[in-house]
């Protein structure tokens, strides 16, 4: 059964590619959602797919892309979307 989790990422973010590589993520583990910046620099990631992949893509955001610093990760669960690909929006 899909889930849907909602993940905002705090640290030293900004110039490391790390949304980019989120969604590259995301589609290695066959997961859906969107995730954009917000206005004071963190990043808001909403995911779907298999609880099995979730985790693994929750703990990978613990740690982010080489030259990431990821201080806090918050994570709760959201109501399905029905995304059908990853889409890395504007913020």
């Amino acid at each position: 059964m899909k889930k849907n989790l909602i993940i905002r990422v705090s640290g030293d973010l900004q110039g490391t590619l790390f949304r980019q590589e989120a969604r590259q993520k995301a589609e290695k583990l066959g997961l859906n959602g969107t995730a954009h910046y917000e206005p004071d620099g963190n990043l808001h990631i909403e995911v779907e797919g298999a609880p099995e992949q979730l985790d693994a893509y929750r703990q990978w955001c613990e740690q982010g892309p080489d030259g990431t610093h990821v201080s806090h990760i918050a994570v709760e669960e959201g109501a399905l979307q029905g995304y059908d690909r990853f889409i890395e929006m504007p913020m």
